[in-house]
């Protein structure tokens, strides 16, 4: 049985002005120009690995934003008797803070408009990667939506519903959602008043020394009566800018997705025979353009990731 190569990467970004540069890095084994990437480490994550990666190869930290696409391709086997499939995801990286310095792996690091990088790069699984990052602007307002980690079976607990606890699986989950979700450099977290949702992100809010703060329009109770109102509110939410964790219930973000993507002609691949998925510790990352003084944010990408664990690629919408 053959066993598939997991590695992930990034396309990373800085502003220039009013241009973007992307880093290219130089492999001197292979003698290659390519988006820094590598493979996954035991237990971790893509996201968790493209930054680890990014940070290994080019110095530099980086704060992710949206999915861009997975590459494919068979690598030789340790022992050459054949090959493996190998998969890299890749996601779009600002470079936050760092300096490059030769290494191992990579030997030279160049600042590129996306034109000359295209023009550079060797291989042309990365050209397509770069020609996704270059779909939309680099600069958006990323706001991450988190549907709550499981909580114990509705019909065995007798108190207040809203004060229905995580279970340990679910604690699990809340655990790797602190992880995975830090990589997005979150500033504020809001939450349905719902203890399992106020659970699931409070370790996030914990971390960055604030409180979640309660948004009752994205609980199923405040949603619904009005949910022109709610999508009001979740664009009030991006449109302040920065990148807010938002954490809402099942019976919310479909609708509320579903009706940001035919509001603003976005394609939500991930949703299968019309149904938008929203599976207990899974999040989606919504990147909006950010508001000008005529135009409230506008939604250009949406990626579902179906869980904070070890999982599959999100699917790229």
């Amino acid at each position: 049985m053959t066993q598939e190569v997991r590695a992930a990467g990034a396309v990373l970004w800085r502003g220039c002005g009013k241009a973007t540069e992307v880093a290219l890095v130089h492999r001197p084994r292979y003698d290659d120009w390519s988006l820094p990437k590598g493979k996954l480490d035991p237990g971790e994550t893509t996201a968790e690995a493209a930054v680890r990666e990014v940070k290994e190869e080019t110095g530099f930290d980086a704060v992710l934003g949206r999915y861009l696409a997975r590459t494919a391709y068979p690598v030789p086997t340790r022992n050459g008797s054949g090959t493996v499939p190998k998969t890299v995801d890749y996601f779009s990286a600002e470079a936050v803070s760092g300096v490059f310095a030769a290494n191992d792996e990579v030997d030279e690091l160049r600042w590129l408009d996306p034109t000359a990088a295209e023009k550079l790069l060797t291989r042309p699984e990365d050209v397509r990667v770069l020609r996704a990052f270059c779909e939309v602007p680099a600069g958006l307002t990323t706001l991450v939506l988190v549907r709550h980690a499981k909580a114990g079976k509705r019909d065995e607990w007798t108190g207040d519903d809203d004060l229905r606890p995580l279970s340990d699986a679910g604690l699990r989950q809340a655990s790797a959602l602190r992880r995975v979700l830090a990589l997005y450099g979150p500033d504020r977290v809001l939450s349905a008043p719902r203890l399992r949702c106020v659970q699931t992100v409070q370790r996030v809010a914990d971390d960055l020394g604030i409180e979640v703060r309660h948004e009752p329009l994205l609980s199923e109770e405040g949603y619904w009566p009005d949910p022109v109102l709610g999508v009001a509110r979740l664009l009030a939410i991006a449109g302040d800018g920065g990148t807010p964790v938002v954490c809402s219930q099942g019976g919310v973000i479909p609708d509320l997705v579903s009706a940001l993507a035919d509001r603003d002609g976005v394609d939500l691949p991930a949703a299968r025979g019309g149904v938008v998925p929203s599976k207990k510790g899974s999040f989606w990352v919504l990147s909006f353009r950010a508001p000008t003084t005529e135009d409230g944010p506008v939604l250009l990408a949406a990626d579902y990731h179906p869980s904070a664990l070890p999982t599959p690629s999100p699917t790229r919408s």
